[in-house]
């Protein structure tokens, strides 16, 4: 197969884990099975980005998000695909949002951590500044 076209064809060896998760422990693929796949996975993705790239064109928008993939399945007539889509897309920004907001909380609680570690530092910087005496007039010296 040609290199060129080969660089723009999904991993073969991703393509393989997918199809034997899919069958029987014993089952065994050939190589020209997991190619025909390869190619035709990497049609769909292809059928559907274009979809989903047109809409955005069309909206002269530069970006392509997950809700534009779930129309495009849509409007191909991949319904069930879109509706499992929506579903995942949702449940994915969900936890990414949960994610934040954790990151969030923990950055709050080490921001207030290192408040409170600088307020105990600068009471001691204090505390050793304070024992240090004035200086005398004569210690200054300009040149």
């Amino acid at each position: 197969m040609d290199d060129d076209k080969q660089d723009q064809l999904l991993p073969i060896a991703n393509v393989g884990r997918v199809m034997k998760q899919r069958l029987p422990p014993t089952a065994r693929v050939s190589k020209e099975a997991k190619q025909r796949m390869q190619e035709c996975a990497t049609e769909f993705i292809s059928f559907v980005t274009s979809e989903a790239s047109n809409k955005c064109r069309k909206e002269n928008r530069k970006a392509l998000n997950g809700d534009d993939v779930c129309w495009a399945l849509s409007s191909l007539g991949f319904d069930d695909y879109a509706d499992t889509t929506v579903r995942y897309l949702h449940k994915y920004r969900e936890a990414e949002r949960a994610k934040a907001d954790q990151k969030k909380a923990t950055d709050t609680d080490k921001v207030n951590k290192d408040e409170e570690s600088n307020d105990t530092s600068c009471q001691a910087v204090q505390q050793q500044t304070d024992q240090i005496p004035e200086p005398t007039i004569l210690e200054f010296r300009f040149l």
